[in-house]
């Protein structure tokens, strides 16, 4: 069965909405900035990627804002987002064939830190009624289900920085094994506060070039001193194509290929080599039966970091014979939104396939290997049919989504199992 992402609501540093998304990405336009209303005083990193211009009241009734913090927050607005943009409402929806697939990585820290300073202060009536109901790991699927009266599988994946992917991918599967016509997919975070901007420095992976923001995030860079932390969000609206065709659905392109792999190598960094890296790409390929020849664009994980950023490198080299093949990282310009990342990531692919525009990595001055088109500095003209968007995580967690350009002649994927190769 083949699976159409027919709309996307979308929120980063660069844009609120797609269009401001897209628009920014191309231009080369970095997100990141000194961090404003939040406490980073003694810290040695004071940037990020903040949603300015982001106004929740706009979006959702005050009694839903106000319960509903933090990631669900944001993930609310970007599901009501996606559904205008599929063109549809929530009345429109078969509740029973109707699921969510969304995921969070980070805590929702500033809530459940109120909660124990309320306790302390007020004791056990100081204790918001909500707060066990909304700080949980199921808050931001849990919400936009509620929101939109979804009545199929409801799930909240954690995968790390893999969530958004993984996501979008078990969404996929959803639909092709008859579970849900139309699912809500993708991921939300929010983790621009004191004490993970804190945590995430301590364990040495932020960048700290604090001096200069929009240079800060250098995926492929050899200059680069880890990643920037950003706020974002993304929900895509996946439908069966047959569900897409007979409600006249503007289609943005397919989902055709999935891989997820685990590394079992260390808690935070990569394998060196890319091993299980290497077989989720190629596990995609195969699930979309395409071969790497193919493909017209990859965006990267890239997140700045120098293990990450090496280890992909070897596998594109390993996997993709031609140097030529557009490859860049949005991070560079979004900051890592972290489980946003790869459903963010996934509709940039399908804009790039359907534009015929490869966004850059900017800040690409020196880079790592300078024999492949890391797209440094400006967007690049490139007619693609099939692009692959790749996503990482701490852990060792891995998943690759392979999207095409949506032609209702191509038959359904056939299956390519030789490209498992290693």
């Amino acid at each position: 069965m083949r699976v159409v992402v027919t709309g996307h609501g979308v929120l980063t540093p660069v844009g609120i909405g797609w269009a401001e998304t897209w628009s920014g990405l191309t231009e080369g336009r970095s997100g990141i900035g000194t961090l404003t209303g939040v406490d980073v005083s003694g810290l040695p990193v004071t940037i990020g990627g903040q949603l300015s211009g982001l106004d929740f009241r706009d979006y959702l009734p005050h009694s839903l804002a106000g319960r509903a913090g933090g990631a669900a927050r944001l993930a609310l607005v970007a599901a009501e987002l996606a559904l205008e943009d599929a063109g549809m409402t929530a009345g429109d929806l078969d509740p029973p064939r109707t699921g969510v697939v969304i995921g969070s990585v980070g805590a929702p820290t500033e809530a459940v830190l109120g909660a124990a300073a309320a306790l302390d202060a007020r004791g056990f009536k100081g204790v918001n009624p909500y707060t066990f109901a909304t700080t949980g790991i199921v808050t931001p699927a849990g919400e936009v289900a509620l929101r939109i009266g979804a009545q199929g599988p409801c799930l909240a994946l954690a995968t790390a920085c893999a969530t958004g992917a993984n996501c979008v991918g078990e969404a996929l599967r959803l639909i092709q094994h008859g579970r849900a016509d139309v699912v809500l997919a993708g991921g939300a975070d929010d983790t621009l506060n004191r004490l993970d901007i804190a945590a995430a420095a301590r364990s040495g992976a932020l960048s700290r070039r604090n001096d200069d923001p929009e240079a800060a995030s250098r995926p492929f860079d050899r200059d680069r001193d880890g990643f920037v932390m950003s706020a974002g969000a993304a929900v895509l609206v996946l439908e069966s194509a047959e569900h897409a065709l007979a409600r006249g659905a503007r289609i943005y392109g397919e989902i055709a290929g999935y891989g997820a792999t685990t590394d079992g190598h260390h808690v935070t960094a990569p394998h060196p080599e890319g091993v299980a890296v290497e077989r989720a790409v190629r596990q995609a390929l195969a699930d979309a039966g395409v071969a790497p020849g193919e493909v017209g664009y990859v965006n990267a994980h890239g997140t700045s970091t120098p293990l990450n950023d090496a280890a992909e490198l070897k596998v594109i080299r390993r996997v993709f014979e031609d140097r030529s093949l557009p490859v860049s990282s949005t991070k560079s310009m979004t900051g890592h939104m972290l489980a946003a990342a790869g459903a963010v990531e996934a509709a940039v692919a399908l804009e790039s396939v359907r534009t015929g525009i490869a966004p850059p990595t900017i800040n690409c001055d020196n880079p790592d290997d300078p024999e492949l088109n890391l797209v440094p500095h400006k967007s690049q003209e490139h007619s693609a049919n099939v692009a692959i968007s790749n996503s990482f995580g701490f852990g060792g967690h891995n998943a690759v989504l392979v999207v095409r350009r949506w032609r209702p002649d191509v038959p359904p994927a056939r299956h390519i199992h030789w490209l498992f190769g290693r």
